[in-house]
Formats: C-alpha cells, structure tokens, sequence
C-alpha cells in the first residue's frame, strides 16, 4: 500500500479532500468525491485526509479551512480550492491530467 507521499508523487493525479469529522460542509463532498471517482476511474486517485489526524499534512500545506481540495500529479499541486467544489468543477481541473485508457477487451 502506497504512503500519502507515495501516492502524490506519482504520475497518477490525485484529488484530496483534506476534511475533519465536525465540519458541516465536508460532509457534503463525499457525495461529489464518489462521482468524481466514477467518472474517471483507475485513470486518478481520491483521497480524504482528516486534518486532525494528520496535522503533519495540514501544517506542510497549509490547511486554514475545510473542506479543501488539491490535485496533484508529480508532487506537485496542479489544482486547489478551499470550501465545497462541485464534480463538474474538480473534473475540468482534472481532465487534462488525466491519462487516457482504453477499456479492457
């Protein structure tokens, strides 16, 4: 199983919802990150982080508010928002990354 930095180095993108338990409106992206899983499949990665149990992370990239998203590809964030994003929002973001696969035979 990869570590969190194994798998945001990668050239897999990855969507991460940096969220906490309490937060009203974290609640209301999973709905959204499942879609979002949906639509492009093993192509990238969704991740929730829960920044009480990882301060590490949320120091390291510099978490003020949930929900946040970022993307990133390589290491590097290619994408991020602060507050609730819709599917539409984080798949024109994340389109372009994406990696196209052709559906087993």
């Amino acid at each position: 199983m990869l570590s969190f930095e194994g798998h945001i180095k990668g050239d897999t993108p990855v969507v991460v919802d940096f969220f906490a338990e309490w937060c009203g409106p974290c609640k209301m992206m999973g709905p959204v990150l499942h879609e979002v899983k949906e639509k492009v499949g093993d192509r990238a990665t969704v991740l929730k982080l829960d920044i009480d149990k990882s301060p590490h992370y949320s120091q390291l990239y510099n978490i003020q508010a949930v929900p946040t998203l970022i993307i990133f590809k390589n290491g590097n964030v290619i994408w991020r928002k602060s507050g609730v994003a819709t599917t539409q929002e984080i798949l024109q973001h994340l389109n372009s990354h994406l990696a196209s696969k052709t559906p087993a035979q």
